[in-house]
């Protein structure tokens, strides 16, 4: 994992935010669903940079996931994911005819030319 000493501090490590856009759309989703507590966040490898996101919505928190909340709505991160994450903050953003989250990720040092992947 290149970017990343091992073993990582889970300890030291910031958090992940998110802005009230965000957390707005993710409870009106939830709401629409009729259940869940909020957003599973997390990176895969993948893609022509090498990584990218995945979101879900979380229903319940698993015994290993790191969670953060902001503005009520719970945020958990995997302990593989959260070096790669930590001290993002993710939007929710309309531009024209298009919307949806917006990763603002400080560890990014480089993404892919249509912006599916990314590399820390």
């Amino acid at each position: 994992m290149a970017g990343i000493s091992w073993p990582y501090d889970l300890e030291s490590s910031m958090a992940v935010s998110m802005t009230a856009a965000a957390a707005n759309h993710v409870q009106s989703y939830l709401a629409k669903r009729g259940k869940g507590i909020g957003l599973r966040l997390g990176v895969r490898t993948t893609g022509c940079s090498g990584m990218a996101y995945k979101l879900e919505y979380a229903d319940v928190v698993g015994n290993d996931d790191n969670v953060f909340e902001a503005f009520g709505v719970k945020l958990l991160v995997d302990p593989k994911s959260l070096p790669y994450i930590e001290g993002m903050e993710l939007d929710y953003t309309r531009e024209g005819l298009n919307e949806g989250f917006k990763f603002n990720n400080p560890n990014v040092k480089d993404e892919c030319g249509c912006g599916e992947s990314f590399t820390v």
